[in-house]
């Protein structure tokens, strides 16, 4: 089968051909229709080997993915032949990259039934981005007519949980590169600062002069930025990174970080593809791309400035 893959760790991801992995007992595999882009998928592939476990090259890069079932493995099964299901695989380090054809992955983890009326593009690219944003907004705990700075949330993550606070009546500042006004505002931003036009501690708290009453930091890599965002927090505030910078940002003695880390469920994907299929939470996709581009594509992401979600649109013919 055709898979984008690395040959060692820190290798560039390449095209490759690997064999078409066999589903072992409670497994099911998914002949692979589209995976979706995340911003850690690269540093997935590059990875901290720990000698737990061997590391057996290529390995396949990517989590998140839709399609159909095409084989069961032995033993009792939640999920039948020809069903279409979506979710978030184990990522190269489980030997279950989604840039490929095919991917093996366990009943029991987080994988779900695709919902009448949502389109198989935006279940591959909801796993992650969806289960991240609703799992941050418990993490911040908020819980209406609050405020919540999104620094990066023209991305996918930061697209959904925009709209995810907004459902719930948190005033979302967005903080975003370029004049995301118009889109940021359609998805339920009540305020939307441009960080490219110099540091936006000032427009941030111009819009909440009291304070800010949580942040969600999806962008800043250095435990410096994510304190200067932390900066405009209230007494009491919760400041969340998703790049693991919190734990060594110098944070006001007020304000509890967290380094925050995903906690994937198929019950969390039920109730999101629902959402998704009703049309209550909308996931933008940027670009889609035929499987030979995603190299490119994950270079590309590493410069940030991403606009929703990149699809990568695997061929359901011709190939094995």
């Amino acid at each position: 089968m055709r898979a984008i893959a690395v040959s060692s760790l820190g290798a560039d991801p390449a095209l490759v051909v690997v064999p078409k992995p066999d589903p072992g007992p409670g497994d099911v595999r998914v002949r692979i229709e589209y995976a979706s882009l995340n911003p850690g998928d690269r540093q997935l592939a590059d990875g901290t080997p720990d000698g737990s476990a061997p590391q057996v090259f290529p390995l396949v890069v990517g989590v998140d993915y839709a399609g159909r079932v095409d084989m069961i493995g032995s033993g009792d099964n939640r999920f039948r032949v020809g069903d279409h299901v979506f979710g978030r695989a184990g990522g190269p380090a489980a030997g279950a990259g989604t840039y490929g054809d095919y991917v093996c992955v366990s009943q029991d983890s987080a994988v779900a039934l695709v919902p009448l009326g949502l389109d198989a593009r935006i279940a591959a690219a909801l796993p992650s981005a969806g289960m991240a944003a609703a799992q941050i907004l418990e993490a911040v705990s908020l819980r209406g007519h609050e405020s919540l700075l999104v620094v990066g949330a023209a991305g996918g993550v930061g697209s959904c949980l925009t709209q995810l606070a907004k459902a719930r009546d948190v005033r979302v500042i967005a903080a975003v590169r370029g004049d995301e006004r118009s889109r940021m505002g359609s998805l339920g931003a009540s305020v939307t600062i441009d960080v490219t036009g110099g540091p936006a501690a000032d427009a941030i708290r111009a819009a909440c002069p009291d304070g800010v009453d949580a942040l969600a930091d999806l962008a800043s890599a250095t435990p410096e930025a994510f304190a200067a965002h932390a900066a405009t927090l209230r007494p009491g505030a919760v400041a969340l990174s998703t790049r693991g910078v919190a734990a060594g940002a110098a944070l006001p003695a007020t304000v509890r970080g967290i380094d925050f880390r995903l906690d994937p469920s198929p019950v969390l994907l039920d109730v999101l593809a629902a959402g998704a299929a009703d049309g209550v939470l909308r996931v933008p996709i940027d670009i889609e791309l035929p499987l030979e581009k995603a190299p490119q594509a994950l270079d590309r992401n590493g410069t940030g400035g991403a606009r929703g979600k990149t699809v990568i649109v695997l061929r359901e013919h011709g190939h094995c």
